[in-house]
């Protein structure tokens, strides 16, 4: 009985708060997307998916302590950087990315009237350029050749 309650709790749909349509580009070395999406959220997690030809190419669950992606298992936050970002990056970088929020502990952060750039150095390790204006995201590493872009369309 026990265990047949856990099956169902376990099933349901998450709730989330906030849903947002997206334009998404993610360009890692092992991955690229770019096209349009939503980003779903709550306090505690998010749900990002990619679209093209109204199929979902990608599904993205982060939580304070993994990721989930469609087609890999669900991992450890820094079990993911290592295998799909860099394993220089902090454990929560993905999901303060996702949710427009400053990196790195707010180094290098220098504000505007309309968000935010950071400018982050490590030789060899990586070369961050983060910027949230008005309605877009932007973060780019030379070194490890990542581009994330997220864009708010509508309103």
């Amino acid at each position: 009985m026990i265990s047949l309650v856990l099956v169902l709790v376990s099933c349901t749909n998450k709730e989330y708060e906030k849903q947002e349509s997206v334009f998404i580009v993610f360009k890692t070395p092992t991955l690229k997307y770019a096209d349009l999406g939503f980003i779903y959220q709550n306090n505690d997690e998010m749900k990002i998916e990619i679209y093209g030809s109204g199929q979902a190419l990608m599904t993205l669950e982060i939580s304070k302590k993994n990721v989930c992606m469609s087609f890999l298992e669900c991992m450890h936050n820094d079990d993911f950087n290592t295998q799909v970002l860099s394993s220089w990056y902090p454990d929560e970088l993905l999901g303060n990315i996702f949710r427009g929020q400053p990196i790195f502990q707010g180094k290098g952060l220098s504000k505007n009237s309309h968000g935010f750039t950071q400018k982050i150095d490590d030789k060899h390790k990586y070369n961050i350029r983060y910027n949230i204006f008005n309605k877009e995201v932007v973060f780019r590493d030379t070194i490890n050749d990542i581009v994330i872009k997220i864009k708010r369309v509508g309103s």
